[in-house]
């Protein structure tokens, strides 16, 4: 069968084969197999756009579109009435609908992480005098929305992407930072309805297994990691803007003298001077630079302290000043905690004692302690 009568037979459907042969004939057709599986290939070149400006289309409405109409004072106070009466008599600490069988850690259990705040960068010392720079993590108050089992996690859009030819696993929904309920949409607002917490500012999924799964309701703190565990950071780094090769490549530029005419912070050529007259995918051009989601691997816990829920973190983390990160036990398998940690997380012990207010790892150096011993 000819070219055109393959399209007429595509579009057409009173022209469809009736026979076997004639049905046999279009399938080994390369043509009609090249027709019919473009739509199945995936560009994954250097040049598809990396960036999501906008939230996810899984993620319901979040932020109030429309401002409400003027209310009297009154009113207003009355409506705050009802919020404080609709969440007072819900306790974090509930007993959960959720019944998971407690059991004991191994080396693959994957863990919960935690949403934080980076608040800054703070100097120490060790005890030879190496100054050690540490970034203030602040873990917000996270409490856990939901747990989704692998069975029905893998169901989903973004599960059945991740967990394609692999074993599944579960999801954890964690939420931080509570604030007012007017703020927010309520189709958002009622993804905490029946946890009974207040709207969170943040949500974030982790990928766990289920032996570390926690009912909803539960908090999450600092205590969650330990002194000495090498932990993930993941971000989303400073945005830039449009720049240039200098500063978003580290281009030397051209010369700065000698007949040289705009062309001081210039990238010169950008042809390869052979064979093929094009530019090839990947070249190393002005654009966007930062906002890039980025992992920071192997970072090792200095200090926590348990009273402010911060966690000194040795050395840098992805994203600016006061930005939102989330912490992960790390991967790296030379960097994985041997001991067991908090499983699966920290809670504070039946007979009301607690943790130090202030944990240091062994190799800094302790303001208020001496120095010097004789």
């Amino acid at each position: 069968m000819s070219t055109v009568g393959l399209l007429r037979t595509l579009f057409n459907p009173k022209l469809l084969p009736s026979n076997v042969t004639q049905l046999q004939s279009l399938n080994r057709s390369p043509f009609l197999l090249g027709f019919l599986s473009n739509h199945e290939q995936v560009r994954n070149m250097s040049r598809v756009k990396r960036r999501n400006t906008h939230p996810g289309y899984w993620l319901s409405l979040k932020n109030v579109q429309k401002k409400d109409d003027k209310i009297s004072a009154d009113n207003l106070r009355f409506m705050r009435e009802v919020i404080q009466d609709k969440y007072k008599n819900k306790s974090p600490l509930k007993v959960s609908e959720l019944q998971i069988e407690k059991t004991e850690w191994d080396p693959k259990t994957k863990r919960s992480g935690v949403i934080a705040r980076n608040i800054g960068r703070q100097q120490m010392w060790d005890k030879d005098g190496n100054k050690i720079v540490c970034t203030v993590l602040h873990v917000l108050d996270n409490h856990v929305i939901r747990y989704i089992p692998p069975e029905e996690y893998v169901k989903t859009s973004r599960g059945a992407i991740h967990f394609k030819n692999k074993t599944p696993l579960g999801c954890l929904v964690v939420g931080a930072e509570a604030t007012n309920p007017e703020k927010f949409t309520r189709q958002y607002c009622n993804l905490f309805a029946e946890v009974g917490l207040m709207p969170k500012k943040t949500l974030s999924r982790f990928i766990i297994t289920p032996n570390a799964a926690l009912p909803p309701c539960t908090p999450i703190t600092a205590g969650h990691f330990l002194v000495g565990q090498a932990v993930d950071v993941y971000g989303k780094t400073v945005d830039h803007g449009f720049q240039g090769v200098v500063k978003r490549w580290g281009f030397k530029g051209g010369p700065a003298s000698h007949g040289a005419t705009k062309f001081h912070r210039r990238g010169g050529t950008i042809g390869t001077g052979r064979d093929k007259a094009r530019v090839w995918p990947g070249t190393k051009m002005p654009g966007h630079m930062g906002s890039e989601r980025r992992y920071n691997r192997g970072l090792m816990i200095m200090r926590i302290n348990m009273k402010y829920n911060v966690i000194y973190v040795k050395g840098t983390v992805p994203g600016a000043t006061n930005s939102i990160v989330r912490i992960f036990d790390t991967l790296l398998p030379l960097r994985k905690f041997k001991e067991a940690p908090p499983h699966p997380t920290y809670f504070p012990p039946e007979d009301g004692t607690q943790k130090e207010e202030d944990i240091w790892d062994s190799r800094l150096h302790v303001f208020g302690s001496p120095s010097i011993s004789v």
